[in-house]
């Protein structure tokens, strides 16, 4: 029977392969003008500057709120993800299935990192192109469409955010502390809706496995992962597109500009992922409260499987499954409005005007 303790503790090793299968595995650089030009330090600190942070959230959280079709741009990166959970499932059942060698695990993995990350930077690129477009309120597809002449450009960088999603992926010592954490949550209500140690048993007909296992919660957790990982990296770079579909900038430059405007502003944009994260973060920890009220109950603590009875009535299941839906959809419209708030901070870095405002100077 396969375990989620044993899961954790198979995490460890960063292999897709279950516990029980043994098997190896030259342009010329302009850089950016100065950020806020008006600012102390360049825009370098003070609560000014934090201001700024959190006033190209809430800027951006209006410009979603006038143009609403901005949202097609939430539904589709939450497709994307969930391809991506999809193909991290398929994977481990590859390597379950078929053993392939290290080599070729190496690749599938990032043939899947480089699909998924190139389809979120195209639909950014045409997010930033609908919000800057001059037409007024410019259609979300029909600007997606236009940054088809960009496609090269932004397969090369997917092409390098996919490697060093890659290498990050590899960190053995960040995914030992983790994937346990993770996989000790996902075993809990709300969470495990069923509350049911056999869900994830060996089912005849089905390879010796649940299909349900493959998905949930091994694809669930790495997608999990991934997208933790091309968050940092597209918070470390987030002017990179703005500077390529804008700025018609090569990817050289465009990446040298943004690691200068990134030290300009690197305050404003901590401030405004701070901002956002504690959102997310205060909508998912709200579990909390729905254990408390159903009881904490964790399935993988008590063995053999006989000893869990208590398993939650169709109502607390409906509450699970709204608290799911919430949690998605407030992830992925912050998401929405942080790539707003990148291109709002990169217009204020150009023309040292405070997001949303008419504000040239942050107060000392």
């Amino acid at each position: 029977m396969t375990r989620v303790s044993d899961i954790a503790e198979h995490w460890s090793g960063l292999c897709r392969k279950p516990p029980l299968v043994h098997a190896s595995q030259a342009d010329c650089v302009h850089l950016p003008e100065p950020a806020h030009e008006g600012s102390p330090d360049g825009g370098g600190g003070g609560s000014g500057t934090i201001r700024w942070g959190i006033g190209a959230a809430l800027s951006g959280t209006k410009t979603l709120v006038r143009n609403r079709q901005l949202l097609w741009f939430t539904l589709l990166a939450g497709l994307v993800l969930a391809g991506n959970t999809i193909g991290q499932a398929a994977l481990f059942y590859i390597g379950w299935a078929m053993q392939p060698g290290i080599i070729v695990s190496y690749v599938l993995d990032f043939l899947l990192e480089l699909a998924t990350v190139f389809c979120l930077v195209f639909l950014l690129a045409g997010l930033v192109m609908s919000i800057s477009s001059k037409k007024g309120s410019a259609s979300f597809f029909g600007e997606l469409s236009g940054a088809k002449k960009y496609l090269k450009t932004l397969f090369v960088w997917s092409v390098v955010l996919a490697l060093a999603g890659m290498l990050l992926f590899r960190i053995w010592g960040y995914f030992y502390i983790f994937g346990p954490f993770l996989t000790s949550i996902l075993g809990q209500f709300p969470f495990n809706l069923t509350l049911d140690p056999n869900l994830f048993t060996e089912v005849p007909g089905y390879g010796g496995r649940s299909l349900l296992l493959w998905i949930y919660p091994m694809g669930f957790m790495w997608a999990l992962i991934f997208s933790a990982i091309n968050l940092l990296l597209f918070i470390l770079t987030p002017f990179v597109v703005p500077f390529v579909v804008l700025g018609k900038k090569t990817i050289r430059v465009a990446v040298v500009g943004s690691f200068a405007m990134m030290k300009k502003t690197w305050v404003e944009v901590a401030a405004c992922a701070v901002f956002l994260g504690v959102i997310v973060s205060g909508v998912f920890l709200t579990y909390l409260l729905i254990q408390a009220a159903h009881g904490y109950n964790d399935p993988w603590m008590a063995w053999p499987p006989g000893m869990v009875t208590s398993h939650p009535t169709g109502t607390w299941i409906a509450l699970g499954l709204l608290y799911y839906l919430t949690v998605f959809i407030v992830a992925f419209v912050v998401a929405t409005v942080g790539g707003i708030a990148a291109l709002d901070l990169y217009t204020s870095a150009k023309t040292g005007k405070m997001p949303g405002s008419a504000e040239t100077e942050p107060p000392l």
